[in-house]
């Protein structure tokens, strides 16, 4: 009876059942996953929304990261002072470490990590690891191909700015992709109307302002347009008449018809950022609003250009997904400011493979300020994505050949067909 139980127990262990078991979890099926993971990280990458401004695209100093806004909210919660650029640098170190350990839990602090880890091979860990990260850091940021190899690390081929003076990126192959943002002029000339003496005639002035603009914009080689909309009342199926006392919410609407109409003549591209509030308070939050698509479904109908909706509102992305599946000229895009994090982008990612071909969604919207950043947030994505396509696969849902497709799709081609830009 002994030997009969080492018999099995031998058999059981041998080392060639274990490495060439299919069961998940084993060697075999572990490095199948790397290698996916490999391949998902290597493909071409578009950043379709970032800050960057093309002369200074590296971070000149370690605070220059540590300092990034997304960073900065989580490391104030774990305690970091709102003013700990004011302090004398030994106490700002001590208050950024004792933060820095107090956030490990969290998403962005996992991103800075690998920043760090990756571009410079550092462990932040002490005062000693934080002076020489910002001594890496000032010496990187004088190669003038620093910014390039960064990008090259993960495959990010290009960048949309929103800035005209941002997009001549210094020491890269190619300039950013330019898409201007006209919120700030949208909301002048809704108040513009508004506060006229005769809004009737305002607004003709402002219709005749936005073909102008939009024509200047297609002379200059601009896909489309970009703007922020805040919380609106109005929806735009109710075209209201232009008059005294109608409602800015109302103008809004009038006048967002009148951009749709303009960039469908032009050819041109519609970018919508929807879902951040400055209303309420002096800091910007999100806003579930579930009737927020809703309202816009109207230009989508009525005006043949592509649109992209891009939401900061958790609850807003099953309602974007149903926007691009009802109406073949809207995409979706990449998820921003609240929405990036990792248990978003999981739900996010399963509403759009369900429901939508590859090409009519995108997944990277950095919000960088930095090359380091969009490196880290570009990171994070691709591993979310490598993890969440792989159990597609296992479940047998898709083959790898399709999803490395829908990866390609939705890191790069989506974005690249819409932009023009390649």
């Amino acid at each position: 009876m002994n030997e009969q139980t080492n018999e099995t127990r031998d058999t059981r262990e041998t080392p060639e059942t274990s490495e060439t078991s299919e069961i998940p979890g084993t060697r075999e099926t572990s490095a199948r996953k790397s290698e996916f993971t490999e391949r998902i990280m290597r493909l071409p990458v578009l950043d379709t929304h970032t800050h960057l401004v093309g002369d200074r695209l590296c971070a000149r100093d370690f605070w220059e990261i540590a300092d990034y806004f997304w960073l900065k909210r989580e490391l104030e919660a774990g305690g970091y002072p709102p003013h700990a650029a004011e302090l004398p640098e030994e106490e700002r170190i001590r208050a950024f470490l004792d933060a820095y350990r107090a956030t490990r839990n969290t998403l962005m602090n996992r991103v800075f990590t690998q920043i760090f880890n990756q571009l410079y091979g550092i462990d932040i860990t002490d005062e000693a690891s934080v002076r020489e990260a910002d001594a890496a850091v000032k010496r990187s940021s004088r190669s003038p191909n620093r910014a390039q190899d960064v990008a090259d690390r993960l495959n990010v081929r290009r960048f949309v700015v929103n800035v005209a003076e941002h997009a001549d990126f210094r020491g890269m192959r190619d300039n950013a992709v330019l898409i201007p943002r006209i919120d700030g002029k949208l909301g002048g000339w809704v108040r513009d109307i508004a506060e006229a003496g005769d809004p009737a005639a305002a607004f003709a002035r402002t219709r005749e302002t936005i073909k102008a603009l939009i024509a200047q914009y297609r002379d200059d080689g601009c896909p489309g347009i970009m703007t922020t909309l805040p919380r609106y009342d109005s929806s735009a199926h109710e075209k209201k008449h232009v008059g005294p006392g109608i409602g800015r919410d109302d103008i809004l609407m009038l006048l967002l018809h009148e951009i749709a109409g303009e960039a469908e003549r032009r050819g041109m591209l519609v970018q919508l950022f929807l879902g951040v509030e400055r209303s309420w308070c002096g800091t910007a939050v999100p806003a579930n609003d579930t009737a927020r698509i809703l309202k816009l479904s109207a230009l989508f109908e009525t005006y043949k250009c592509p649109f992209e909706l891009v939401v900061a509102s958790e609850l807003n992305n099953l309602d974007v997904v149903q926007a691009a599946w009802n109406f073949p000229n809207v995409s979706v895009g990449g998820l921003w400011w609240f929405n990036f994090r990792a248990s978003t982008y999981r739900d996010a990612m399963q509403y759009r493979f369900e429901a939508l071909p590859a090409l009519k969604s995108s997944l990277i919207v950095s919000d960088a300020r930095c090359i380091e950043w969009s490196y880290g947030k570009i990171w994070l994505v691709k591993r979310l994505l490598a993890d969440f396509l792989w159990k597609q696969t296992e479940e047998g849902w898709i083959d790898r050949e399709a999803a490395l497709q829908v990866a390609e799709d939705w890191l790069y081609r989506s974005a690249s067909a819409r932009y023009g830009a390649s």
